[in-house]
């Protein structure tokens, strides 16, 4: 395949036609409609429909352009490190990270990225859902507990534990003991279920299982109020609604200081957050660097480093 007929036609897709793309690079339109002709030609595959003003992708064209524009990128990157007698980080890296993490520690992780790092410009997208990161055009991914991926390698950065809180006010005063409240007796003193924040509408749990230093313990729960951000959940346990399953680096700082109380860890998997990239795909500098640069930042990858990083 013949990289500069391909090259060309990246710069057309990118700017949605043949004129827009000749007015960016000052080349000539004819020589650009002529290179995309002949990389259509040798391919035997229709990549744009030709048709009034519009130029559109066809369905093959389209992925073309997502499968080889962030390869042709990454050479262009390469020489212009070799011309300039480095590998200094640059060019564009996008990130996707989720919403919990990006609104607790992202903002600041990419602003001192972005000091140490002004040759590089950092994109960052929040989204929980699953994203393919070579049709969207991501370099590198940020999940919690990813499903295994045979396309993607990683490794994990940062771990986390769900606990179980309360405001001092939920329980009897008598039973609070600093951080933790004695195993079975966490109920009000009429016995009947605790009210609780919970997330989102499908969380239909009628009890929560928790370990404490007694032993294994069940919380009969009474959900009062459904939200669909733990940051939200945090702030109504805070103000004393109800009991609520949290990340530990989300509530160390009120566990410490009294403020909730803590009810046991919640039994199941450890939060474990990932950073994924593609494998087929040779690991850029600016990828390299942001990997470090977490490693920095989180030298164990424990949940009081994520607490201390957050702040209260």
């Amino acid at each position: 395949m013949d990289l500069l007929a391909l090259a060309d036609f990246n710069l057309v897709a990118r700017h949605e036609g043949f004129g827009r793309a000749a007015r960016a690079s000052g080349r000539p339109k004819a020589t650009l409609s002529r290179r995309v002709a002949e990389l259509e030609t040798s391919l035997d595959l229709r990549l744009f429909e030709r048709g009034g003003r519009a130029l559109k992708l066809t369905q093959e064209g389209r992925a073309l352009f997502e499968r080889t524009g962030a390869l042709l990128a990454e050479l262009d990157e390469t020489a212009a490190a070799i011309a300039s007698g480095g590998d200094k980080p640059r060019g564009r890296l996008r990130i996707s990270a989720p919403l919990l993490f990006s609104q607790t520690a992202m903002g600041k992780l990419a602003a001192a990225f972005a000091v140490k790092y002004p040759q590089v410009r950092l994109e960052v997208t929040t989204e929980d859902r699953t994203v393919d990161m070579v049709e969207e055009g991501y370099d590198l991914v940020i999940r919690v507990n990813p499903d295994p991926d045979d396309t993607l390698v990683g490794r994990i950065f940062l771990r986390d534990r769900l606990v179980a809180v309360a405001s001092p006010s939920l329980v009897r005063p008598s039973l609070v003991r600093p951080g933790l409240i004695p195993s079975g007796r966490i109920r009000p003193a009429d016995n009947s279920a605790i009210p609780a924040v919970v997330r989102g509408a499908a969380d239909q749990a009628a009890a929560w299982n928790v370990t404490t230093p007694s032993g294994k313990s069940r919380i009969a729960i009474d959900p009062v109020l459904r939200l669909s951000s733990l940051l939200m959940v945090r702030d109504a346990v805070r103000a004393g609604i109800g009991a609520g399953r949290l990340p530990i680096s989300l509530v160390s700082h009120d566990l410490a200081a009294g403020t909730l109380v803590h009810l046991g860890d919640v039994d199941g998997p450890e939060i474990a957050l990932w950073t994924l990239y593609p494998s087929r795909r040779l690991l850029s500098a600016r990828v390299s660097a942001f990997l470090d640069f977490l490693k920095d930042a989180f030298p164990m990858g424990t949940s009081d480093e994520l607490a201390a990083y957050v702040g209260g």
